[in-house]
């Protein structure tokens, strides 16, 4: 829909352009497609009422948009003050980085030290008590000096600058922008409400609403009534307006959100939060002591397990197996192979002693060569039974050499942790401490090293067997300190600091004579493997 304002208000009113501050009237054609002005002009017939309509609801928006535009008056200084610093301090960095380059050629032209001509005389200057110094400290050196006074005297404390930007000041520069912007501000928001006012008859509101009244007759009272129904709509005294529904709305927003994070109710997210967190803290702990009680209950089943064990006759079997399973791991690493025989007859008829044979491997000195190991758990046994059965089980098992493992719950009192009694060796070992493995491993290498020695006898082999004998023979006695030193421990507790020194020399001595034993049995084996 298109309107056309043919003509202006000081026209169609029988006025003359000179009685109207002397400004031509404008002839505008506007396309109007806002559906709100489209209704309001469609209320009046095509013609001089439409466009009148027109005229001074656009004179009405024009003084509305001079009105804003004073109170923006107060951003637009400061942006515009902003820009003036930034601008003048560009301007100023600029200034300084010419001046820099143009005092860099000049001092560079008159005061080189190759080239210039007042070298001595810059020297003489520049010097610690040269003239420019005390010049520079007669100006700048000390609060009384010049540049100090001068500058206290213009950026000081008590400056006439400093007053004029302090804030307090009545008569400062901050005090008389912001009266000078409420000046205006006041005056832009006084004309504007005159505008609108229906006590001034000049007002453009009373110009309207007469005009209004005296054209269309009844319209005033329409108007009034829109009027009033747009500020009961914008009331907070009607319960039924848009502006009481919005703080309604508001407030019962906030009361939801308040009634949400509170824990007075038992309904909000917060509550609901804390008993889902409770739930889950009583439910972990639920699962904690549920846990916790099975752990006593497999901890109080094993300890009942290894009693019963230890008062039936399975504990010696439990052992024995025990004992097979270190030999193997052993014998895995050495390259031979260790076999449980304690449930099968041997050479001697309905004979099954030697619980595990250990045979050497292709790849040692003494391929083949047979090592029998007995292992007992069982209280009362002695010492002289220990080396009768062990002798059987050598001749049950075809082996040369054999070891006697005694179990440390159940080996005779005064018995050393390492021993040898011919061809066999006894060892106590505890499954369950891993610091005895090192007797085994010690009673294992030992008889390997006299299967090498025993395998073959040779001139041309020169072999340091007595080395090997004195291996054995230190084995023995560290092992014998190493027991010592754990009943030690068991008694004396104030002296734990010697004895476990004691014992961490006695395990290195230990494990160097072991070493010592393992560079023999070496020797031996390359040896054999040379000879033809």
């Amino acid at each position: 829909m298109s309107a056309t304002i043919e003509q202006s208000s000081a026209l169609r009113n029988g006025r003359n352009p000179e009685e109207n501050d002397g400004e031509l009237p404008i002839l505008l054609e506007l396309l109007v497609d806002d559906r709100e002005v489209i209704r309001a002009l469609s209320e009046y017939p095509e013609g001089e009422a439409r466009n009148q309509y027109a005229a001074e609801a656009l004179k009405i928006g024009v003084v509305a948009l001079r009105h804003v535009g004073g109170m923006i008056t107060a951003d637009q200084f400061r942006r515009d003050g902003d820009r003036v610093l930034g601008d003048l301090e560009k301007a100023l960095d600029e200034h300084k980085q010419t001046v820099q380059v143009q005092i860099e050629s000049k001092l560079k032209e008159y005061f080189d030290p190759k080239d210039g001509r007042f070298t001595d005389r810059v020297q003489r200057l520049v010097a610690c008590d040269g003239e420019l110094s005390q010049l520079l400290k007669g100006f700048i050196d000390g609060e009384n000096s010049l540049f100090a006074r001068t500058l206290v005297a213009h950026v000081g404390r008590d400056s006439t600058l400093m007053k004029l930007l302090d804030p307090q000041q009545s008569d400062g520069l901050l005090s008389c922008l912001r009266k000078t912007i409420d000046e205006q501000l006041g005056q832009q928001r006084d004309h504007l409400l005159k505008e609108f006012s229906l006590d001034n008859e000049d007002g453009a509101l009373t110009r309207l609403i007469t005009q209004l009244t005296n054209n269309h007759g009844d319209l005033s009272k329409d108007i009034q009534k829109k009027i009033d129904v747009i500020i009961k709509e914008f009331s907070l005294n009607e319960e039924n307006s848009a502006l009481s529904r919005l703080v309604q709305n508001v407030s019962q927003a906030q009361r939801t959100i308040t009634n949400e994070f509170s824990l007075d109710s038992d309904t909000s997210c917060l509550s609901r939060l804390k008993r889902e967190l409770t739930e889950l803290l009583a439910a972990s702990e639920k699962k904690n002591q549920q846990f916790q009680e099975e752990i006593k209950v497999a901890m109080a089943k094993m300890v009942t397990q290894r009693e019963e064990a230890a008062r039936s006759t399975r504990h010696g079997l439990v052992f024995e197996e025990a004992v097979c399973d270190f030999l193997a791991r052993q014998a895995q690493h050495a390259g031979d192979v260790a076999t449980p025989t304690g449930h099968t007859t041997g050479l001697m008829k309905n004979c099954r002693i030697g619980d595990c044979v250990i045979e050497l491997g292709p790849d040692s000195a003494a391929p083949g060569a047979l090592i029998v190991v007995e292992a007992k758990e069982k209280d009362g046994y002695s010492l002289a039974q220990a080396r009768e059965e062990i002798e059987t089980a050598r001749k049950n098992r075809g082996a040369d050499w054999g070891v006697f493992v005694f179990s440390e719950k159940t080996a005779p009192a005064n018995l050393e942790p390492f021993s040898r009694y011919g061809s066999d060796f006894l060892v106590v070992w505890d499954a369950d401490d891993p610091n005895s493995d090192v007797f085994l491993k010690a009673g294992i290498i030992a008889a390997r090293a006299l299967c090498f020695r025993s395998e073959r006898q040779s001139a041309a082999q020169q072999v340091d067997f007595e080395a090997i004998e004195k291996a054995i023979l230190e084995i023995e006695k560290r092992a014998g300190n190493l027991d010592d030193v754990r009943k030690s421990a068991e008694t004396i507790h104030s002296s734990s600091t010697k004895i476990l020194e004691r014992v961490r020399k006695d395990r290195e001595a230990l494990e160097k004579q072991l070493e010592i034993l393992r560079d023999n049995v070496r020797d031996l084996k390359h040896s054999m493997v040379a000879s033809p």
